[in-house]
């Protein structure tokens, strides 16, 4: 039982990292990640779960996906341009090779796809 509770420290450690990283780096997802950690530490680290849960950053999130399993419409509107943005940047002048060029448009599908996947919470009457 201790060598999984710490697997899932390491591991909520590791995708919150990766999650972080997704802020800078807009091919790479940050909620996803974020969810992924929260999700690990609730099953190990009570005082790591609290902590992301009361992030001014991430808590939100986490809050909206733990009790209602919603992503913002915000947050899901700026995934998807920043995927657009970074990938249609990427695959229309920084990849030279048709065959990378099609990887990349389908990958970058796959990824908008997703996102649009997961569903949206409702609007409340402030938005």
């Amino acid at each position: 039982m201790r060598f999984a509770v710490k697997g899932f420290r390491l591991l909520g450690f590791f995708f919150l990292a990766v999650g972080a990283l997704g802020i800078a780096l807009p091919l790479l997802p940050t909620t996803p990640f974020v969810l992924l950690s929260a999700a690990c530490f609730a099953r190990s680290s009570e005082r790591w779960h609290r902590w992301l849960l009361a992030n001014e950053t991430f808590g939100p999130m986490i809050r909206n996906w733990e009790q209602n399993r919603c992503i913002s419409r915000r947050v899901k509107a700026i995934g998807l341009v920043s995927m657009l943005l970074v990938g249609g940047f990427s695959l229309g002048f920084a990849i030279d090779s048709l065959a990378a060029r099609v990887v990349g448009g389908i990958l970058l599908l796959l990824g908008m796809a997703t996102v649009l996947y997961i569903p949206s919470c409702p609007r409340s009457p402030g938005d």
